[in-house]
């Protein structure tokens, strides 16, 4: 494994550091509600557009499985820097943290 897992508690602090966000829910659900300054990268299209990723990324899912994937599927091609959000979107609505909803930022 050759990315980081992370908690939701660590991630205001990782992005005051530069990190963005990268949400791999596919658009149905980012646009239901999503960590508020993620961009959207569906899991299912990232394949072809890796060079979208660069290093110091945090990628985030529903729970932490398709981001663990998507991180280690760009770890395998050469991408450092990468972090997965532990617990995901559903950890962030657990502690009670607000998700906006819409397209893109």
């Amino acid at each position: 494994m050759t990315y980081q897992d992370i908690f939701t508690t660590e991630l205001e602090g990782t992005r005051r550091e530069g990190a963005r966000l990268v949400d791999v829910r596919e658009c149905e659900e980012y646009v239901a509600g999503h960590i508020p300054g993620a961009v959207n990268l569906p899991l299912s299209e990232l394949v072809g557009r890796e060079g979208e990723i660069g290093p110091n990324t945090v990628l985030v899912c529903a729970s932490g499985n398709r981001s663990s994937q998507a991180a280690a599927y760009l770890a395998s091609q050469g991408k450092t820097g990468l972090m997965n959000l532990s617990g995901g979107t559903a950890a962030w609505m657990r502690e009670g943290r607000d998700l906006n909803g819409g397209e893109q930022p």
